[in-house]
């Protein structure tokens, strides 16, 4: 006789199933529904296993080593998903109107949502440590013991990445009100990308680069306020290859995690309470003669976006994208997050450039022509996306025009903005201003990137559900976008070291200008495909 299943287990098997599934019924069938994380992610697992296959390169190197760059790595991926998934999974005000007056507490709700968040950081994690688990079991004797020691690390390291991004929210709440919320989520999450991501290229730089062997600096005292370290340090444990600071780094590990996750679910809980009561409160409305926001019009009707926007179809999509890149709270904790590993990495360029020369320089460019790119891909969702059917009963023959205004308004309210930023920073930091010149390739680039993700017709705003694996598959396309952006700032840096960047840069607005034309060609032809 089978035990009947708790109320916990049955909200995991809820939102294990929302994951899966999606939150819409359209066009779903049962029969081709997934049924594991493995099935519906499988094609983000291989290229996550793929990626992983740079562990190879340390098949000579020490335990602690090899464990201080798959920690380093895995925390910069968990930290991708869990920041850009906690919003939309744990602040749901959908899920507010149907939970909230059942008799569930909102401790078992938070633990329900957060068992499948850590589940899914499992799988990216698993997939990504396969070629690790080989190299590290030929390091130590019995052969299975690095393997089983890397996996208790790896889910410690899921659970304080998950529990402390929870923390953040709730400190937030706690501290600054249902006034600030909004906000405050959205910087919570976009620091906590950019601090994985950081991480993510911090550590495995010290793998490689400090003395050959990460081990030398085992008895540095800032090697302890990494969190990969101190997962490291449990690997090197329990391999039985450990020393007494290893022992020390791990102790730390558990501690931490033991201590995030005793605040974030226990001390803390109340607070989670208090601010899914506060987001399903209405809030008071504005006066209609109130000015504030009325700046977005008069943008488009002076020049020259009131030339680029002369399609009145177009200018009310970048309108309707614009608007929700400012105001909406949902969009927000989508987009920013979605896009700050891909906007830190010309930061980190940009502080090395001096080490590395035109290549830094170059790939800085390449990652910001990329920005767009993932925009218009991000802003293709929405937990309103029922309210887009309009757009299908409207006397236009396809979502092209549709497809225009979001663009454009990636491209004027997130690349402008970017660049200008970059820029500036460049200036400030020191840069040669010939150096410069190594953005344009990027630059040129960012139009065909952005209107890459508006083929296929589906690059409609806010007119996709929201669901999480979405998030988790931002993971796969910034290691696909990863590959592009090396591929491009190597041949800039050989046109530069060569003696012919101009001559690229004439090839590459050449062989850009016949993209766009065509891929625009494709766009306008696209025509709506069935609501079912």
């Amino acid at each position: 006789m089978k035990r009947p299943l708790t109320s916990g287990k049955i909200l995991r098997r809820l939102f294990l199933t929302l994951f899966l599934r999606g939150r819409s019924s359209r066009g779903l069938k049962k029969e081709q529904a997934p049924k594991s994380v493995g099935s519906k992610l499988r094609l983000t697992l291989l290229f996550y296993a793929l990626f992983g296959l740079v562990a190879l390169m340390f098949r000579r190197q020490t335990v602690f080593t090899l464990s201080l760059y798959l920690h380093g790595m895995a925390l910069a991926f968990l930290g991708m998903f869990v920041a850009s998934s906690a919003g939309e999974v744990l602040f749901n005000k959908e899920e507010g109107d149907i939970l909230l007056h059942r008799p569930i507490t909102p401790r078992a709700l938070l633990w329900a949502k957060i068992g499948v968040l850590v589940e899914v950081s499992c799988w990216l994690a698993g997939a990504f440590n396969l070629a690790g688990f080989f190299v590290g079991a030929r390091l130590v004797s019995p052969a299975w013991l690095f393997p089983a020691a890397h996996v208790v690390s790896t889910l410690l390291e899921a659970l304080f990445c998950t529990g402390f991004v929870v923390l953040a929210y709730e400190l937030c709440l706690r501290w600054f009100g249902r006034e600030r919320l909004d906000g405050l989520m959205t910087m919570a999450q976009v620091f906590t990308a950019i601090g994985a991501v950081l991480l993510g290229q911090v550590v495995p730089q010290l793998a490689l680069r400090l003395h050959g062997s990460a081990d030398a600096n085992l008895h540095s005292w800032w090697i302890y306020v990494l969190p990969p370290a101190w997962f490291a340090g449990l690997d090197d444990l329990i391999s039985g290859t450990g020393k007494g600071s290893s022992a020390a780094l791990g102790g730390v590990g558990v501690i931490a995690t033991a201590a995030v996750l005793w605040l974030a679910f226990g001390r803390m809980a109340g607070s989670y309470e208090k601010g899914l009561q506060s987001l399903n409160e209405s809030s008071s409305a504005k006066p209609a003669g109130s000015r504030r926001r009325r700046w977005l019009p008069r943008l488009v009707e002076i020049a020259p976006l009131k030339w680029w926007l002369r399609d009145s179809v177009s200018r009310a999509s970048f309108l309707l994208s614009a608007a929700y890149l400012f105001r909406d709270r949902e969009t927000k904790l989508r987009v920013y997050p979605g896009l700050a590993p891909m906007l830190v990495m010309p930061l980190i360029m940009l502080t090395r450039s001096r080490d590395t020369g035109a290549f830094a320089m170059a790939l800085g460019g390449a990652y910001l022509g990329l920005a767009p790119m993932l925009g218009v891909h991000l802003l293709r969702y929405s937990q309103q996306w029922q309210a887009a059917d309009v757009f299908h009963a409207a006397p236009i023959a396809g979502p092209a025009q549709l497809s225009d205004g979001l663009r454009r308004a990636v491209l004027i309210c997130l690349g402008t903005p970017v660049v200008v930023s970059f820029v500036v920073l460049s200036w400030l930091f020191g840069q040669k201003t010939s150096h410069l010149l190594l953005l344009l390739p990027g630059l040129i680039a960012m139009p065909v990137f952005a209107i890459t993700a508006c083929l296929g017709a589906s690059a409609v705003p806010l007119s996709l559900p929201t669901e999480e694996s979405k998030a988790a598959g931002r993971g796969l396309i910034f290691l696909a976008a990863t590959a592009a952006t090396l591929i491009l700032a190597g041949m800039v840096t050989w046109a530069w070291s060569a003696g012919w960047f101009e001559w690229f840069i004439l090839a590459e607005v050449i062989i850009a200008t016949i993209l766009y034309i065509s891929m625009r060609a494709t766009v306008a032809k696209g025509r709506w495909s069935s609501l079912e």
